[in-house]
């Protein structure tokens, strides 16, 4: 006869200690990922589990804000440069680089705009542009951000990109003209779709690394995942 649970006896407070050391253990699993990784995109999140990046030295996030993509880089001594458009964005990312790593130049992180980026071709190994395309103003903006982040990306990098698209909710955006929709949150965004994301790949002459993924956030907005490979 197997062993029977009995809550009138001692097996009650083991019970309760079990799950205490459980929780416990779980709390400092979370510190760490936290302390780790940052409030990192999940979807490159991802990418870093599967080790597609393990060979990866210089790291560009195009767009960066205040690096919160960029806490796991840091933390282990890589490459690491941002652009953002925004001073005090860049101002943020440069403390965070500062309290993070003491191999990382400030001189690395620029105020700029990412179709102009003030790099060398084909200088980095891996491009993030995360929630940064969407806000193209038109079709030609979204092609020079795209090109210009191309051009210092390095044969065989990989190019990490999150952006809206109209995938699973195209009967609920108003399009207003030049690519750009009036989302169901009330937002204004460029969007892509699934044949615009395959056109450009093979335009660029990259290659998938990963099917293009998409989150429908309750209809409200749609995130999607593209991964290519130069």
């Amino acid at each position: 006869m197997g062993y029977k649970f009995n809550p009138s006896s001692g097996d009650q407070f083991l019970f309760i200690r079990i799950v205490y050391i459980f929780a416990l253990n779980m709390y400092s699993l979370q510190e760490e990922i936290q302390q780790s990784y940052g409030n990192i995109d999940i979807y490159l999140f991802d990418q870093l589990l599967k080790g597609t990046y393990q060979d990866c030295r210089s790291i560009l996030e195009a767009g960066c804000g205040s690096g919160r993509n960029l806490v796991y880089f840091l933390r282990q001594n890589m490459e690491v440069f941002g652009v953002d458009a925004d001073p005090e964005a860049i101002a943020e990312v440069i403390r965070l680089a500062s309290s993070l790593s003491n191999s990382v130049p400030i001189d690395h992180f620029f105020v700029s705009p990412v179709e102009q980026l003030p790099f060398d071709n084909e200088q980095f190994d891996l491009i993030i542009s995360s929630a940064v395309l969407h806000f193209a103003k038109n079709l030609e903006h979204f092609e020079a951000m795209l090109n210009s982040m191309w051009r210092v990306l390095k044969p065989g990098g990989y190019f990490f990109c999150r952006l809206a698209s109209d995938i699973g909710i195209e009967s609920a955006v108003q399009f207003i003209g030049n690519g750009r929709y009036i989302l169901p949150d009330q937002s204004e965004r460029f969007l892509v779709n699934q044949e615009m994301l395959l056109r450009f790949t093979k335009k660029l002459g990259g290659t998938l690394h990963e099917p293009i993924k998409t989150t429908n956030v309750q209809n409200l907005r749609s995130m999607t995942t593209w991964c290519v490979r130069k």
